[in-house]
């Protein structure tokens, strides 16, 4: 369990205070204004108390217009006070909202991939949407009308002794059941949000996935099997939620039926005492209207307090987000590049994931490595070696656990993330699109350029031609088309020719590439790979190797066995001293005749 969620319930919604106090001049507005509006209900039973025993004895018709007059403006007075109450609160409780969401994106964007790996997408889209919505409704309704509600009970409740004591305490002692069954129903219910929502996180990745794998899935034919998946999550919300309904259920049942018990003890106690003469039909007439005034404060806290409730719970997964630390910062005394030239080098490099068995080895164990400036290295080994793990280091994807990566002499932790990642270039072998226009997308990395200025095109221009990409002219609007969540609208090959672009137009010292042309034919390959040898002829490249042809590119080529370099020379010399490249080779070789 996190810290979080084990605060009590007044600490955790403390929590968004610091969200919460640049509005709070508007918010305690909008309380003021619904406790007045409060008090002008209250005021009218104290008014009819006064007409029952005073004008409407007496037949004077001049006070009783004026006395309905008094409770018909009192009523208006109420009804502008609410009006003022939203007015209010309001617009600054969207503001408070945006706050909170742009925090939430902000956080999502610092924390490291490590926090992404562990973390359902289904759940952080959960939590931003329908959490951060729930909290910004709690605050513009939920805590005020809480707050003004168990005031005006309280306040109500003294007011019933104004008439005769023995009414006031039988009913305050009739009451008391309410905050018992209030306490006990927070208790259960709180478990109950909690495990509501998180289930809301997993049917929402369960849909997200279904979506984005429904290619898989109609291939396979497992439309149906997707569909028994999801309607077993769907179940065990329902359930769920049906457990929360008969929570709520069960409080409304008390908090209508103790009001209803209490007034009936009341009338009995009333009618004695004006029997006693010890109170006026007046009083008597008033004590009642005052106690229907409070049945809806009354009424309301079933709902109020399940409401907060649900609060916290969306509070507590909120900041689940905001206390995940953040490893992977800029240093406290960063360096900086004065002269880029692009050398990069392993050096005693380390890695292993944070919640990996002592037992296992490290993923990248103890490898070193050197680039020189303008250097191409290919960098080959069989599944399982480390290669791609090793490709997320440099730009510090993840931090080494062990030795140091270097950039022109300087480790990368010494540099800023914005400096490093500007200078180091990455390809992935799986091309991630935005859905935006093949434009934005190509241009991502570039945040020196206006994307529509002439030299935004310029280099648009360039990087297309060199990754074959000219398709996108033709595409319906062009290069303003917009290719769609996550391009798929396009073809494999077309996402990682625009990838490809993509890195080429960021223009780094050093580029990074894990087999950026698997989705590539031979004939594009070769047209990419001839177009890529002028691009690397002034850029250190390292370049994960699954086909023959992109080892021809490369000056050197390091071979990766069990996560270290364990020989580093020419293709052809490799390939005359070493019976574990040429089997690697031959791999590769028999893996491209077959995707021919």
């Amino acid at each position: 369990m996190s810290s979080s969620s084990s605060l009590s319930l007044p600490r955790s919604l403390a929590r968004l205070f610091p969200f919460v106090k640049p509005a709070l001049p508007r918010a305690i507005g909008g309380t003021i204004v619904a406790l007045l509006a409060a008090l002008a209900s209250l005021a009218i039973p104290i008014v009819l108390q006064w007409v029952v025993d005073g004008p409407l004895l007496t037949g004077d018709r001049r006070l009783i217009v004026w006395s309905t007059g008094a409770v018909l403006a009192l009523g208006i007075a109420e009804a502008i006070f609410i009006f003022l109450r939203r007015r209010f609160v309001l617009r600054p409780m969207t503001e408070v909202e945006f706050t909170i969401r742009q925090t939430f994106y902000d956080r999502l964007q610092s924390l490291q991939v490590a926090f992404h790996d562990r973390w359902q997408s289904g759940q952080l889209l959960s939590r931003m949407m329908q959490d951060i919505g729930l909290i910004r409704r709690w605050l513009t309704f939920g805590a005020i009308m809480l707050f003004v509600n168990v005031l005006t009970i309280l306040i109500g409740t003294g007011l019933l002794f104004r008439w005769h004591w023995a009414l006031g305490t039988v009913f305050f002692i009739a009451s008391l059941p309410i905050w018992i069954v209030g306490y006990r129903f927070e208790q259960r219910y709180g478990s109950l949000s909690r495990l509501s929502q998180d289930q809301s996180g997993d049917l929402a990745t369960a849909v997200e996935e279904s979506v984005h794998g429904i290619r898989v899935l109609k291939a396979f034919g497992r439309g149906g099997h997707a569909l028994g998946q999801f309607r077993k999550q769907a179940e065990s919300l329902r359930s769920t939620e049906m457990r929360k309904a008969r929570e709520v259920g069960l409080i409304w049942f008390w908090y209508d039926m103790v009001p209803v018990l209490a007034l009936g003890l009341c009338l009995l106690t009333g009618v004695v005492l004006v029997g006693l003469e010890e109170l006026t039909v007046g009083e008597l007439f008033a004590f009642f209207a005052m106690a229907a005034a409070l049945r809806w404060p009354m009424n309301s806290l079933g709902f109020l307090f399940s409401f907060m409730i649900d609060t916290r719970t969306a509070t507590d997964r909120i900041f689940e987000v905001f206390d995940a630390e953040i490893t992977i910062t800029d240093p406290a005394e960063p360096k900086s590049i004065t002269e880029g030239r692009g050398s990069l080098a392993f050096r005693d490099v380390h890695f292993r994931f944070s919640d990996a068995p002592d037992t296992e080895r490290d993923l990248v164990d103890g490898l070193t490595l050197e680039l020189t400036p303008g250097e191409t290295l290919a960098l080959v080994g069989a599944t399982g070696s480390g290669k791609t793990t090793l490709t997320t280091l440099p730009t510090r994807l993840y931090d080494v656990t062990g030795g140091s990566v270097e950039l022109d002499g300087i480790d990368v932790r010494d540099l800023t993330l914005e400096e490093l990642r500007r200078r180091i270039g990455v390809a992935f072998e799986e091309p991630i699109l935005f859905s935006a226009s093949v434009r934005e997308n190509v241009l991502l990395g570039r945040h020196d350029l206006d994307v529509h200025s002439p030299e935004a095109d310029a280099v648009l221009r360039e990087a297309l031609d060199v990754a074959q990409a000219g398709f996108a002219y033709e595409l319906p609007e062009g290069l303003d088309t917009e290719v769609g969540e996550e391009g798929m609208s396009l073809s494999g090959g077309q996402r990682q020719r625009l990838a490809l672009a993509r890195v080429v137009a960021a223009a780094p010292d050093v580029l990074v590439l894990d087999d950026p042309l698997s989705a590539l034919d031979v004939d594009t390959e070769a047209l990419v790979e001839a177009a890529l040898r002028q691009v690397l002829q002034g850029t250190t490249a390292l370049i994960v190797a699954h086909r023959p042809s992109t080892v021809s590119m490369a000056d050197r080529v390091a071979v990766m066995q069990d996560g270290r370099v364990t020989e580093v020379g020419t293709h052809h010399d490799l390939l005359r001293t070493s019976a574990h490249y040429r089997y690697l080779i031959s791999s590769l070789e028999t893996g491209e005749e077959a995707a021919r």
